[in-house]
């Protein structure tokens, strides 16, 4: 029940108080083991000059509130520039579906604890609270109108006004408050600030300048954007282990999130990776020898690339300036040796003088990393310079969060402990920057896997050199691992906790001559030791292979290398779908009775083949509760619609009445404008559609399908490359020649010797040229949707021997195919060269000759199926104005095609047009 009509009774004296609708809400104070019944009521003061001020009112009460009289007034809090009101989870407690919402008030003079009951009345109070510290007058002048408005309230009633600024001064911004948590509110600094589609704040500050950590903005995803993750797995739930310590706000976005983290098996699978780790120490040596051996021979070509290099140049300038050659000269040796099965986009390169890592991915995986972010940590002479320390890289591959960490630690036998610290260092300074940056950092041990290589310098203890030579001859590797500093040190817990590292089979990589496989004969004789290392750490890794690389002889190290299946967790989209369903209506169940709220009869829509310029109709019926609602489906975030172009919904918006119910009807049609990208697979049918109930809750409905590729939307010359029918080609085919650009056309790399003309252009030209040659009113006429149809498929599926249809039926499919053109014939490169010389047929024709050679072939043979037309015009009627004013807006497109062609530039298109079909061509 509303209680806030108690409260407005006793307000009665004030002329300008009002209480807006539901800002009042019954909650418990807590004060040590005493909990306290309080009503909780936001009051907005008028001022006579147009102003407004707020204050929240703090009630006793013996019973439920219904009159003034049940109610006595405790406190007024002033809404001051002092003033915050922070979600808080008591003792560290997770956010459980269901409980309670804690507050906690501060002020200069007090903090108050309240516990408010879950649901949207809570929530509502709870933004109009966030509104008024944002819109409210928060001038000094606060305490004072309130002290006037109800003193004779609280002179008789005995009860507390809170001074918000107790020393006469108004008080520094409580910056550490702010955000603290998911929900805060505060009296100022609200300057750069506004309020989102939920009434949170949102900073709008412009970057460049620092600011303190705790006040960066905090950007909480809506349900709309945590739902994209069903038709873009590359959109991933990261940071899974702070994300369930995060304290909770009652709101739908984080209890979801919560929730998808939880339940993350549910609507993933296990996908295996292949891993390529390298590390190489190279002396300071420059790449003299391929890299093959290394990283690409004996092995499947791998999904990932991870390649470390340390002492990648030991120059002083390297040192001091952080510049150097060698960077290029080893990242090129790199992407050389890379496997010649598989072609690989390079994610990132991090640097930190002559420590080096490099991440490739095949570029088929590519579109499935984000979140990339890279680091330095140097841990060399005063504990910063970057001689030795680590560079990391950290990413999402689908739905796993992996740290690649590339180090060179501390040398010198004796000098354990040091490495020790280096890697206590590392792992304590390396923190990542988020994409969301109001949340903390993330550290290497939050990832789900970790993959740590380097020179980490831990060498063979309490044998001398030539025991440790010795067993290496006999290849006694088991005996002399016993004496590895980095086992023991494991083995004593001090470093790499939770690591795993494969079992040593090959020889220590340290120390050789240079250009050699000679142990090192210098003065200093160093004893051979496994310095370069690879461990690993997170579930579902199994490694492959270890080994060194005994044929590089580049540096005084030996390369080396573990190959690994990863198991990485993937999105099933269907499944997410669904799981995120069930979290919503559980949600949907929690909320109060009291708001709007309708059941749909569907929320899934799948559309089956879908066709080029082929309606799908699916429908759906709202079925309204017991409250008048209003209903709107409305945008997602950062997107100007919403739906997609190929998609709309009918009504989109309307009023619904109690237990009453509407059809809408989901329409779904592809034209030119959208063909392009299905055709080549950047769009796909796949859309989440919100509806909004004014004053409710969302509803998510699933949008899926397939669509057929079709010629219709496809460029020219992609058509000139497909000899098959484009229904008969692998979508992969489709997709790589629809985004092959047009200057790549006459290159000469591909297989098939590519046609002059699309076939499809030919099919129906040739039809028209044997049966329509005379036709009256050809291209005058319009033909038959269903006739347009069939001319589709026949031309789609190469059967142009079932073509059966009317003259007019294929004249207007071919000027469909050529509208359909994402670049018209003549390129929107040369429109206004066109336009300049449409009266000179000569520069005309010079132009012509400029287009690439598929539309140029493409341009002559429509000129001279036209000019044949021409030719019995005593029958077919037609006259080279008419054709020019058909095919003059088909043929030449005003390049920007938002804006409609002036009158004169249809006419200059029209005249260019005309000079070929008037003049030999």
């Amino acid at each position: 029940m509303d209680q806030s009509v108690a409260i407005q009774e006793t307000l009665a004296e004030g002329e300008y108080c009002i209480i807006i609708s539901f800002l009042a809400v019954q909650g418990v104070l807590c004060e040590g083991d005493s909990r306290q019944s309080r009503l909780l009521g936001l009051v907005r003061y008028r001022l006579e000059h147009g102003g407004q001020e707020h204050a929240l009112f703090l009630y006793t009460h013996r019973r439920m509130a219904i009159t003034g009289d049940d109610v006595s007034l405790d406190q007024i809090v002033p809404v001051s520039r002092d003033f915050t009101l922070e979600e808080v989870s008591p003792d560290g407690e997770l956010y459980i579906l269901g409980s309670d919402v804690t507050v906690q008030l501060d002020t200069a003079e007090f903090s108050l604890l309240f516990r408010l009951p879950f649901g949207s009345h809570t929530r509502m109070f709870l933004q109009e609270v966030t509104k008024a510290c944002v819109v409210g007058n928060l001038s000094p002048t606060t305490h004072h109108q309130f002290m006037l408005l109800f003193k004779p309230v609280y002179m008789c009633s005995g009860f507390r006004i809170v001074n918000p600024y107790p020393h006469g001064t108004v008080l520094s911004t409580r910056a550490q408050c702010l955000h603290t948590v998911p929900f805060a509110v505060s009296g100022s600094n609200f300057n750069n600030s506004r309020l989102n589609e939920k009434g949170l704040l949102v900073d709008q500050s412009s970057g460049g300048q620092d600011k303190p950590e705790s006040l960066l903005p905090r950007q909480n995803k809506s349900k709309s954007e945590i739902t994209d993750m069903v038709r873009s797995s590359n959109i991933t739930v990261s940071n899974k282990a702070h994300m369930l310590s995060m304290q909770k706000f009652g709101l739908r976005d984080t209890i979801v999130k919560s929730h998808l983290i939880q339940k993350e098996e549910d609507y993933t699978y296990v996908q295996n990776f292949r891993f390529f780790v390298g590390t190489y120490n190279v002396n300071g040596q420059s790449p003299k020898e391929c890299l093959r051996p290394w990283l690409s021979h004996g092995i499947q070509a791998p999904d990932v690339y991870c390649v470390g290099f340390q002492e990648l140049d030991l120059s002083k300038e390297a040192f001091f300036f952080h510049d150097t050659p060698k960077e290029e000269e080893w990242f090129k040796a790199v992407s050389e040796g890379l496997h010649p099965d598989a072609k690989y986009a390079k994610v990132k390169l991090i640097r930190l003088v002559g420590i080096m890592l490099l991440l490739y991915v095949k570029q088929e995986h590519a579109a499935y990393i984000s979140e990339v972010e890279a680091e330095t940590v140097g841990t060399g002479i005063m504990g910063r310079m970057g001689n030795k320390g680590g560079v990391a890289i950290r990413f999402q591959l689908h739905n796993t969060s992996i740290c690649v960490v590339n180090s060179h630690l501390a040398a010198h036998t004796e000098e354990y402990e040091r490495r020790n610290q280096d890697y206590k260092d590392i792992c304590s300074r390396m923190q990542f920057c988020q994409v969301d940056p109001s949340l903390p950092p993330l550290t290497i041990n939050k990832h789900d896997v970790i993959l740590w290589l380097g020179d980490l310098n831990y060498r063979i203890e309490e044998l001398d050199v030539e025991q440790v030579k010795k067993l290496i001859e006999e290849k006694a590797f088991q005996t002399l691992y016993a004496y590895d500093q980095l086992k023991i040190q494991v083995a004593a817990k001090t470093v790499f906790e939770g690591f795993t590292e494969g079992e040593l089979t090959f020889q220590p990589t340290y120390k050789y001559d240079t250009g050699s496989d000679d142990w090192d004969t210098s003065e200093k004789c160093r004893a051979p030791a496994w310095c370069d290392r690879v461990l690993w750490k997170g579930k579902n890794i199994n490694q492959l292979s270890y080994q060194s690389h005994m044929a590089l002889k580049t540096s005084d190290h030996k390369p080396v290398s573990s190959v690994f299946d990863i198991g990485v967790r993937v999105i099933n989209e269907e499944l997410y779908r669904k799981t995120l369903e069930e979290i919503v209506r559980s949600l949907d169940k929690m909320e109060n009775a009291n708001i709007p709220s309708v059941s749909l009869s569907k929320r899934e829509f799948c559309f089956q083949n879908v066709k080029y310029m082929q309606l799908q109709v699916e429908s759906f019926t709202i079925h309204n509760g017991q409250v008048p609602c209003q209903f709107e489906f409305i945008n997602k975030p950062g997107e100007n619609s919403f739906c997609k172009q190929w998609l709309s919904a009918n009504p989109s918006k309307g009023f619904l009445l109690p237990d009453s119910d509407i059809e809408i009807e989901l329409e779904l049609f592809v034209n030119k404008t959208t063909a392009t990208k299905l055709n080549s697979g950047e769009d796909k049918i796949e859309d989440i559609l919100v509806l909004h109930l004014e004053g409710g809750k969302d509803y998510f409905l699933s949008v899926s399908g397939n669509y057929l590729p079709s010629c219709f939307g496809s460029p020219i010359h992609t058509l000139c490359y497909m000899r098959e029918p484009i229904l008969d080609l692998p979508l992969e085919t489709v997709s790589e020649l629809t985004l092959m650009p047009v200057q790549t056309e006459d290159d000469g790399s591909r297989l098939e010797k590519p046609m002059e003309i699309p076939k499809e252009l030919w099919m129906m030209v040739d039809y028209l040229y044997r049966n329509a040659i005379q036709q009256e009113d050809l291209f005058q006429q319009p033909g038959l949707r269903s006739e347009f149809e069939h001319i589709r498929d026949c031309l789609d599926t190469g059967m142009i021997d079932n073509l059966s249809a009317s003259n007019h039926s294929v004249a207007e499919a071919l000027l469909l195919f050529l509208e359909s053109l994402p670049e018209p014939v003549i390129c929107y490169s040369a429109y206004h060269n066109c336009l300049e010389c449409s009266g000179n047929y000569t520069a005309s024709k010079q132009v012509i000759s400029t287009l690439p050679t598929f539309h140029k072939n493409v341009f002559n043979y429509l000129m001279a199926f036209l000019q044949e037309l021409l030719k019995n015009s005593a029958k077919n009627h037609l006259d080279e104005n008419i054709l020019a004013s058909v095919f003059g807006s088909l043929l030449l497109r005003n390049p920007a095609q938002h804006q409609k062609p002036e009158i004169t530039e249809k006419k200059k298109a029209q005249e260019f047009i005309h000079q070929f079909l008037c003049n030999p061509l």
